[in-house]
């Protein structure tokens, strides 16, 4: 059972529809935070995260917002002070992946992967931080990002693009806002077993070719993303501000592209 150490925390979760995004939404509502459910198309799947939030006797309010528009931004940060009257915790969890050969990307594509993976977390953050300066409270912002921040992914160029962005963008943030008393960190997953992985699951050869790549020998699950997300949204985190959290079985310290 979890504690409560979110009682009284107001947090926004985009992309909280399903995979790590809902597992996320759930798990702060859990530990006692009332929780902003985004999502962008699935409404049912976001009324699914509402109703696993109460059901776990949390707070929870689902708004329909996309990330890559600065309006919708603007309407999901408004939401929130509406109904809540303030905002403590950010994650920016939504987010896309387009493969393609490098050569063959086309700017549609391209355009789409880097708004909803890095222009949308740089708004909304924006958006975010500047109810809390203009109130003084301090804040909490967390970036799903990925190992492939750091690591390559042939194939998913753009994907890297944006995801190496988002560690640069926490990194300055960490500096610009620490003086605001609000935090930036990245949780890097790697491959964690979320609907958006199904053909991968059912694909023997390749599942066996990928835990063949990672030391602990299986895949991450939703929440081993969340209880990490649940610690960096509480008071034991504090004092940590400009990190990325890798969360993935030793991947990136084992990997070698086939």
């Amino acid at each position: 059972m979890s504690d409560k150490k979110l009682q009284g925390k107001i947090a926004i979760v985009s992309g909280a529809s399903s995979g790590i995004g809902q597992g996320i939404a759930v798990r702060l509502g859990r530990d006692g935070a009332s929780v902003v459910v985004d999502y962008r198309h699935d409404k049912a799947g976001g009324d699914e995260t509402i109703r696993q939030i109460q059901a776990a006797g949390g707070k929870a309010l689902l708004v329909q917002a996309d990330v890559s528009k600065l309006d919708d931004i603007q309407k999901l940060v408004d939401a929130t002070w509406e109904k809540f009257g303030k905002a403590d915790i950010l994650v920016n969890n939504a987010g896309v992946e387009k493969g393609a050969d490098f050569w063959e990307v086309s700017e549609k594509d391209y355009d789409m992967v880097l708004d909803v993976n890095l222009k949308g977390p740089f708004f909304l953050t924006q958006a975010f931080v500047k109810k809390l300066i203009e109130k003084n409270i301090p804040g909490r912002v967390i970036n799903i990002s990925s190992v492939h921040e750091d690591m390559v992914f042939p194939h998913f160029a753009s994907y890297c693009a944006a995801k190496g962005g988002l560690r640069m963008l926490m990194r300055d943030l960490c500096v610009e806002l620490g003086p605001k008393n609000i935090t930036v960190n990245n949780i890097a997953p790697g491959a964690i077993s979320t609907p958006i992985n199904t053909a991968l699951l059912n694909d023997k050869p390749k599942l066996n070719a990928l835990l063949n790549n990672i030391p602990l020998g299986r895949l991450g699950s939703v929440d081993d993303v969340a209880g990490l997300a649940a610690f960096l949204a509480s008071d034991e985190a504090a004092y940590i501000t400009g990190s990325t959290y890798v969360i993935d079985g030793g991947l990136m310290r084992n990997y070698k592209e086939q």
